[in-house]
């Protein structure tokens, strides 16, 4: 007999939550942060240069690609050194908390926390996301057992080390994990690869893409799972 699912394991961003507006009103409480306490920044600095910046961190250490906020502290130092704030560091990290609070200052897709509150009375749940949102930040830590992001695995999805920390955690074989996501290579390809079932949350209705495997399921959105689990 097959091993019954234990583990349902949930990317975040545009799977919990439409991430794009989060992030774009995180930037603006960031500069008018900056504006108010280092108005330098943003009277000197361009688009151009955060994004020489950006370059020149990744470039002199690659692994900042799947650090995302360590990167954003960087930059925000580069940007207020460049510009004369001697006390670049700690405005940086003042700065990053603000853009950070932001950050996990999320709105729900409907009936999303009601539906994982159901799932967690009847499996454990774990977060996986490429992304630095912060389950208890979130106010998530009483619905996941766990949460592994790329920073603290030293890889991103699809790469199997993030799939295979939870599975360990949990000390579960694949067979008994189920991995949900919005994105097909990262999510639903990258969990496939190691073993696990897996469920594409397509909001969009759009054809699965390909190529690569299909997942075992989809569903148009996190409260669906209810039908399925």
């Amino acid at each position: 007999m097959a091993e019954p699912l234990r583990l349902l394991c949930f990317d975040l961003d545009d799977t919990l939550w439409p991430v794009r507006p989060v992030i774009i009103r995180a930037e603006h409480r960031l500069r008018n942060h900056l504006d108010a306490v280092a108005p330098e920044v943003y009277r000197r600095l361009s688009a151009e240069d955060f994004t020489a910046f950006r370059e020149a961190r990744l470039a002199a250490d690659p692994s900042l690609r799947h650090r995302l906020s360590a990167l954003r502290r960087l930059v925000l130092e580069d940007a207020l050194r460049t510009v004369g704030y001697a006390d670049a560091e700690a405005r940086a990290v003042e700065a990053f908390e603000v853009f950070f609070d932001a950050r996990n200052d999320v709105a729900y897709f409907e009936g999303t926390l009601e539906a994982l509150e159901a799932l967690s009375r009847r499996y454990t749940l774990a977060a996986l996301s490429n992304g630095n949102a912060d389950i208890q930040r979130l106010g998530l830590d009483h619905l996941f057992a766990f949460h592994f992001n790329a920073e603290g695995v030293g890889a991103p999805k699809p790469q199997p080390a993030m799939f295979e920390a939870a599975l360990q955690r949990a000390g579960l074989g694949p067979e008994q994990a189920v991995h949900i996501g919005d994105h097909a290579v990262d999510d639903v390809q990258g969990a496939a690869a190691v073993g696990m079932k897996t469920v594409w949350v397509n909001e969009s209705g759009a054809p699965w893409p390909g190529p690569g495997p299909a997942p075992d399921w989809t569903v148009p959105h996190v409260p669906a799972l209810l039908e399925i689990f």
